[in-house]
């Protein structure tokens, strides 16, 4: 009854801001359903206190599991992203003394395409190279269940032979880096998969005391969680011998 409750909540805004139909009838046509539903939930309530409420706790603890990692994820990437310099920026003045050069191409998954990734920034730190391609590559999750394969990659050049690509994948879909790569030679990118490096950042998250964060039991839940969560390698299908991490320390 739940369920149903909320779908019929959810309905409004479909109504209202997907097909646009006029206020007064998404508001009347969701309060009659409202109501129908309304009452079957009130005719249940009856069942909490015999056996419901184990339910209503599982599903509290795993909306308080996934908000906490929504939260986290938000203000991690907020954090980062205030972290690192612009990217156009920094390759003009990279590029105004160029450190050597190496054959291949860079690939450095970023989650904000005016950001600078900080594998990039490791990498020039440790390495004091760059390669002789470089692409900064963000995968975002549209909200729509499939994207159109014209619509799939963003190609735009930068200086020195360096590319931002964004590439565009609906959320029933599975990203697939190695994929979108291979949509950017329309776009005037060819790229070797066989001369591909792929640089990515993998944050250790540390408890600070960092001032207007979350309460400290939500942030060791994130840090938990984070430090359990999938592989970005299975996830965005990246091949794992052609796979650089570095590290980055992070205090929330």
């Amino acid at each position: 009854m739940g369920t149903m409750l909320v779908t019929t909540l959810l309905t409004y805004f479909v109504i209202r801001y997907d097909w646009r139909y006029p206020l007064v009838l998404c508001v009347l046509g969701t309060a009659f359903f409202a109501v129908i539903d309304g009452a079957f939930f009130a005719a249940a309530a009856n069942k909490i206190a015999d056996g419901g409420w184990f339910p209503l706790v599982l599903g509290g603890a795993m909306f308080g599991l996934m908000w906490t990692w929504r939260h986290g994820r938000e203000a991690l990437l907020t954090r980062l992203r205030d972290a690192s310099p612009p990217l156009a920026g920094l390759l003009t003045s990279l590029y105004a003394d160029p450190p050597p050069r190496v054959e291949g191409t860079a690939v450095f998954l970023t989650s904000s395409p005016e950001a600078t990734p900080n594998a990039f920034l490791h990498s020039l730190k440790h390495y004091k190279v760059v390669h002789a391609q470089n692409v900064f590559l963000t995968i975002e999750l549209d909200s729509v269940p499939w994207v159109a394969a014209e619509a799939r990659v963003q190609c735009e050049p930068l200086n020195a032979s360096c590319w931002r690509v964004v590439a565009h994948y609906g959320f029933m879909e599975q990203p697939d880096a190695t994929l979108a790569l291979e949509l950017c030679a329309p776009h005037g990118l060819p790229v070797n998969p066989m001369e591909v490096s792929y640089f990515l950042s993998r944050e250790k998250l540390v408890l600070g005391t960092a001032e207007g964060g979350a309460a400290r039991w939500r942030d060791r839940i994130f840090a938990a969680m984070a430090r359990n969560a999938g592989s970005v390698t299975d996830y965005f299908n990246l091949p794992a011998n052609r796979v650089v991490e570095l590290g980055t320390r992070v205090e929330l």
